[in-house]
């Protein structure tokens, strides 16, 4: 049985004064009973501050800290940028005392190499893992829709009716990731779960992971302006 990550971000802000204790939290489940909290997650602001940390973050750059607890007393994982540029971007999961746990690779799709965003993750001194974003065939269905959609999304902004809320539906999310002809990660859209299939790939990877993936997703927790 696969352990599974899910990321919750929590709906309430950040307010002025005194540090508010982290919300937004990382969940894991064996299967052997309730999952629990494995992780609080925050952005690590650069020294300028949230408009630094979103400036940055417009070329891909990330930075967010994995605490224990939600009051910050200690680190379980920090993921720091090394470069951000050309629509591929390479990020560095470490642990608690600055040791590498892993390497994360994202190439946005037609800028990298291929048509679809890929995702690579190493383990210090294992093989890599690549995922691509959607399979190909439910792209080419969500393609094909694509005019449908505008027209439903036009509809939708001109339509005055209550509760009428209709739009452009999301691309295809669902990673699978291969090496050595086994699956050890899969991200799955439904329920947004991280699925680790491979019992010694290190859950701080994981949960650092889960994390990412989710600062790519639209409305993102990490771009609060607060």
């Amino acid at each position: 049985m696969s352990n599974v990550l899910t990321m919750r971000a929590s709906r309430e802000r950040v307010h002025d004064g005194a540090p508010a204790p982290v919300k937004d939290r990382v969940d894991f489940s064996d299967g052997s009973g309730p999952s629990r909290v494995v992780a609080y997650v925050e952005r690590e602001l650069p020294p300028g501050g949230t408009p630094a940390y979103l400036a940055a973050r417009s070329s891909g750059a990330r930075s967010f800290v994995l605490w224990a607890d939600e009051h910050r007393r200690e680190r379980v994982a920090t993921l720091v940028t090394l470069s951000a540029t050309g629509g591929v971007a390479t990020f560095q999961a470490l642990g608690a005392h600055g040791e590498l746990i892993g390497t994360l690779v994202r190439e946005k799709a037609l800028r990298g190499r291929g048509l679809r965003t890929r995702w690579t993750v190493t383990q210090p001194g294992g093989p890599e893992a690549v995922g691509f974003k959607g399979r190909i065939f439910w792209w080419f269905m969500w393609w094909l829709s694509f005019p449908m959609q505008l027209l439903i999304l036009v509809f939708s902004i001109f339509d005055s009716v209550p509760g009428n809320e209709g739009g452009v539906a999301r691309g295809p999310r669902r990673i699978k990731w291969r090496t050595g002809g086994q699956i050890p990660l899969e991200f799955r859209s439904r329920g947004d779960k991280l699925h680790l299939h491979t019992p010694g790939l290190d859950w701080r990877l994981g949960a650092t992971l889960i994390v990412l993936l989710h600062t790519f997703a639209a409305g993102s927790w990490d771009a609060r302006k607060k």
